[in-house]
């Protein structure tokens, strides 16, 4: 079987820590037009690769809070040997809940650890609903705080929703967290990594889409488009690919877009791109971009 791209990301890190652009594709008939969007690269800054190669997430609570990031190398120990040994890309609520999204290699649950802003953690875990697929590649929560968005690798027509954990008045850590409701999309996405709001009915989207036959790029930016808050009820999603995401680096290789945020504070958009080979562990990025 084939492995999967986020875990040959894995076994690369797993090595080299150890021992020390695609060609643009012609538009798909299918593709969605691209969109009068357009975000601008400002910035960068190298991404470590033990502890920033997964997500990130701006926190507004407390004020004054660092950006959290995620990677193999932020996994508590505890969590591995209980066979937790994947995180995504987390996300934290505007009254400051923190939710990293857990997977296994094996089994029929996911799991999203949170931490209160008083500082204490919890898990809840999810029982796969049927057809669901294993990972768990992000979470977002909703501006309003009670809906959390997750999503599945491989392509896709829907992204999923749950009430947020520690939240959502409904979620328990000795209950079972239920899938709530779906948002079904009108295009196919592939290997979407992370998604953010940027407003109550838009998502954006980092996908590490390596074939580029679905929107005529490769490591597109997507935005998603609600037809409605999410919550207990199915919507639908509106899929427009807004950009490739920036592949730069001193070696050649395939690259492997990870994670994403929204800061509304400054409407900066942050996004992880990890480098080939080698190049991992020395120019990996986060990319900063602003609507223009």
């Amino acid at each position: 079987m084939r492995m999967p791209a986020r875990q040959r990301c894995h076994a690369v890190l797993a090595g080299l820590v150890t021992l020390a652009t695609a060609a643009t594709l012609s538009v798909a008939a299918t593709a969605p037009a691209a969109a009068a969007d357009t975000w601008t690269e400002v910035g960068s800054d190298r991404a470590d690769p033990l502890t920033e190669s997964q997500g990130l997430a701006s926190v507004e609570v407390p004020a004054g809070s660092p950006n959290r990031y995620t990677g193999i190398g932020t996994i508590p120990f505890g969590l591995t040997v209980r066979g937790w040994n994947h995180v995504g890309d987390p996300d934290a609520s505007y009254n400051g809940y923190y939710v990293e999204p857990y997977q296994a290699d094996s089994g029929n649950a996911k799991m999203f650890r949170v931490q209160a802003p008083g500082g204490a953690w919890s898990e809840y875990v999810h029982t796969l609903s049927p057809g669901e697929a294993l990972n768990n590649s992000f979470d977002t929560i909703s501006p309003n705080g009670s809906w959390m968005v997750s999503g599945e690798w491989g392509t896709m027509n829907r992204l999923l929703v749950f009430p947020t954990p520690g939240v959502n008045p409904g979620t328990s850590p000795s209950a079972n967290l239920p899938q709530a409701s779906t948002i079904n999309l009108d295009h196919p996405v592939r290997d979407v990594q992370g998604c953010d709001f940027a407003t109550s009915t838009q998502l954006l989207c980092s996908s590490d889409d390596p074939e580029g036959a679905l929107f005529g790029m490769t490591k597109p930016l997507l935005r998603i488009d609600l037809s409605a808050e999410p919550g207990s009820a199915d919507v639908n999603g509106h899929v427009t690919a807004l950009r490739q995401l920036p592949l730069r680096s001193s070696c050649s290789g395939s690259f492997e877009a990870e994670g994403i945020d929204y800061d509304r504070r400054s409407g900066t958009l942050r996004v992880i791109v990890v480098s080939p080979g080698f190049c991992v562990l020395t120019d990996s990025k986060t990319y900063r971009f602003t609507r223009s």
